[in-house]
């Protein structure tokens, strides 16, 4: 589990720009984890935190956290809404930017299927899977922060746990009856 850095606004230090970058590197991890594209990941983080800037003055010091996350979250459904029209106006899907990475081949093939994975699902089930499993909020939490019930989080995740586990990525071969050699 990823460690997080947290910052809350006090009256002795509501700098914006000491939030923003603390805060940074965690939020382009999450990012990174709902749009699927390290390039989208950053924009929306950007476009979040102009957003919580205009609003700074007026977040509550205990709620900083929340409140970005919160709109970290929405900006995502938002984005995602507005990439729906022009996917279906685009005859083609435009092609994904890889970034090279320095780790073992085995990690960057595991981190691009799970992406992969992570793509196939519906954004709501994305979103709580990357909030329950990789940002480590409880489902009350996670139901407060999208503002609907506790039983919709729960049953965004295990529908997309159930689509995660049948995604052809994390197939495990059968032992008994390998695919070549089954028994006729």
């Amino acid at each position: 589990m990823p460690q997080h850095e947290t910052f809350a606004a006090s009256p002795e230090s509501p700098d914006f720009a000491a939030y923003a970058g603390a805060a940074w590197t965690r939020l382009v991890r999450t990012a990174l984890l709902l749009t699927g594209d390290f390039h989208e990941a950053e924009d929306l983080v950007q476009t979040t935190l102009a957003k919580v800037y205009a609003r700074w003055g007026r977040i509550p010091p205990d709620d900083v956290d929340f409140y970005v996350r919160r709109s970290l979250v929405n900006n995502n459904l938002s984005r995602t809404r507005r990439r729906r029209v022009t996917h279906l106006l685009m005859p083609f899907l435009p092609e994904r930017v890889h970034e090279p990475d320095n780790g073992h081949a085995e990690s960057v093939e595991r981190r691009a299927a799970i992406t992969e994975a992570l793509g196939t699902l519906s954004t709501r089930q994305r979103t709580v899977l990357v909030l329950r499993y990789w940002e480590d909020l409880a489902e009350t939490e996670i139901a407060e922060l999208l503002n609907c019930s506790l039983g919709t989080v729960k049953t965004h995740a295990r529908r997309g746990l159930a689509a995660l586990r049948s995604h052809p990525a994390f197939a495990v071969p059968d032992p008994v009856h390998p695919v070549s050699g089954a028994r006729r």
